[in-house]
């Protein structure tokens, strides 16, 4: 296991401004250990070409650690829908094609799932983080978070598919939630639960109080 005598800085592998916002409240990572992708010039962003969210989330985060010789953190996520075997996955970026096109995505998820009348519209997200350090050394924490597919969308928060995807037990899509209700049982909120407890195996025997808030 990788010992560093110092507070590491900890790099979020992500250019999304709404996922660096979530991971960092999730992880409760204090802001002056925090860094992202974009601050340093020139850093990669690979191509997910893995087959699984783990695979694709430790590509970004091997990539970010081996550039800024960091520590490194990087999810992958997505929607999973049984009616489609599991689609769009790990191409749940870029469904329609252009990555992060958001209302594409939605309108391609939705045509699919109208073509499929009685087929049930059941499906979770899953979230994957991956935590590389200096040496090479990796850890991957998962989530999940089961729910249903709407026939339109619903509320103007969050991105992706949140404004489709009512999660079992509530009223509310995640797009109409805020982002603390959400965080407080999403597909990200256990990756990052299950993460944290990684973390503070890691580094808290460093400091007695650990480098990490609560949430």
């Amino acid at each position: 296991m990788y010992k560093n005598p110092d507070f590491p800085m900890i790099v979020l592998a992500t250019r999304n401004k709404h996922k660096l916002a979530e991971l960092s409240f999730l992880l409760g990572i204090p802001a002056k250990l925090l860094r992202s992708a974009t601050d340093f010039e020139g850093a990669p962003d690979p191509e997910e070409t893995g087959a699984t969210f783990a695979e694709n989330a430790l590509i970004k985060a091997r990539a970010i650690s081996v550039f800024t010789g960091e520590w490194a953190l990087a999810d992958d996520s997505g929607l999973e829908v049984d009616a489609l075997g599991g689609a769009p996955g790990v191409l749940s970026a870029r469904y329609a094609g252009n990555h992060g096109n958001d209302a594409a995505n939605n309108r391609l998820l939705l045509e699919k799932l109208a073509a499929m009348p009685g087929k049930p519209r059941t499906a979770h997200f899953s979230c994957v983080i991956a935590l590389v350090a200096p040496d090479g050394s990796e850890y991957t924490a998962r989530g999940e978070c089961p729910g249903t597919i709407l026939h339109e969308g619903r509320g103007s928060n969050g991105f992706g598919y949140d404004p489709l995807f009512l999660p079992d037990g509530y009223d509310k899509t995640f797009a109409e939630m805020s982002t603390e209700v959400k965080c407080n049982f999403s597909h990200r909120a256990a990756a990052a639960t299950a993460m944290r407890q990684i973390m503070g195996t890691i580094f808290s025997p460093r400091e007695p109080q650990g480098i990490f808030r609560g949430k």
